[in-house]
């Protein structure tokens, strides 16, 4: 498993009864986890200090209930910036599991020969972006979200970042790939967090399991001859590391050779000596 371990702001205290319990910053949130199926005691005395807590309905969605929580506030990974704010189902705008690939690709590009061009997709609150873009490559930014992208600009700002070689873009991912290779235009990586299911600008409708290899294959066609890197996230059950591997391998690794590697990725619970599976990444390499 890849681990998201140099965190100092956020951490995962514990987790039973299917929620987690966490520091943000300054701030203890509650939130639940499908994965946490297991009930274990609540030793840490934070689980009755929370600011925030987001209750599941029985009927689907939930809503979120606050003890002096402020509407927005900032934590800091390694020199990057993140404005959070807890919104509707559950999430406040980060994924903290996320930085292990952060870390990995950056490497990639510092250690490139050359300036890279990176294409990020389904770009969400732009952790990815930021954490390209701080490593000195020229990122195209792509959510069909007005709001993230939006969201995303601010965390560029106060991550020292107003200035950098970022696209930002909102338009709907397929559409814009298709009209890339239309341009001829070519990207040295490609980073993908699909949605498990989702709408276009324009009402398209995105269904991962039906959607996401011909996708890939789609993508592939603007990959450069010199590409360096694909990341592609799921957090669908379904889509186990394997079928991450298979994907890459049967697209990216067919055409360009490289390496493909996958795996679950996770966030540590301070707690216990235990891991929390964050759903899966899949890594091409050349």
């Amino acid at each position: 498993m890849w681990i998201a371990d140099n965190w100092t702001e956020y951490e995962v205290i514990d987790t039973s009864c299917g929620e987690k319990l966490e520091r943000w910053g300054d701030y203890i949130l509650l939130r639940p986890d499908p994965q946490v199926i297991w009930n274990t005691p609540k030793k840490d005395s934070r689980w009755n200090r929370i600011n925030g807590h987001y209750h599941r309905s029985t009927k689907g969605g939930g809503e979120w209930e606050f003890f002096q929580l402020p509407d927005e506030w900032s934590i800091h990974y390694r020199d990057l910036t993140f404005h959070l704010k807890p919104f509707s189902f559950k999430h406040t705008g980060l994924f903290p599991e996320q930085a292990v690939n952060w870390d990995w690709f950056s490497n990639i590009i510092k250690n490139a020969s050359r300036p890279l061009k990176v294409l990020n997709l389904f770009a969400y609150t732009g952790g990815a972006t930021l954490a390209a873009a701080k490593a000195g490559a020229h990122v195209t930014h792509v959510d069909a979200s007005k709001g993230m992208v939006g969201w995303a600009k601010e965390n560029a700002i106060a991550s020292g970042l107003s200035d950098a070689p970022i696209r930002w873009l909102v338009d709907d991912c397929v559409k814009f790939v298709e009209r890339e290779i239309r341009r001829g235009n070519t990207y040295d990586g490609i980073i993908m967090d699909p949605p498990s299911y989702g709408r276009g600008p324009k009402g398209e409708i995105w269904k991962i399991e039906e959607s996401i290899y011909p996708f890939i294959q789609l993508s592939t066609k603007l990959l450069s001859k010199d590409s360096l890197f694909f990341l592609i996230n799921s957090y669908t059950t379904g889509l186990q590391s394997a079928v991450l591997t298979y994907m890459l391998k049967t697209t990216v690794a067919r055409k360009f050779g490289g390496q493909v590697v996958s795996s679950e990725i996770g966030l540590p619970v301070s707690g216990t000596d235990l891991v929390l599976p964050c759903g899966a990444s899949g890594r091409w390499i050349s």
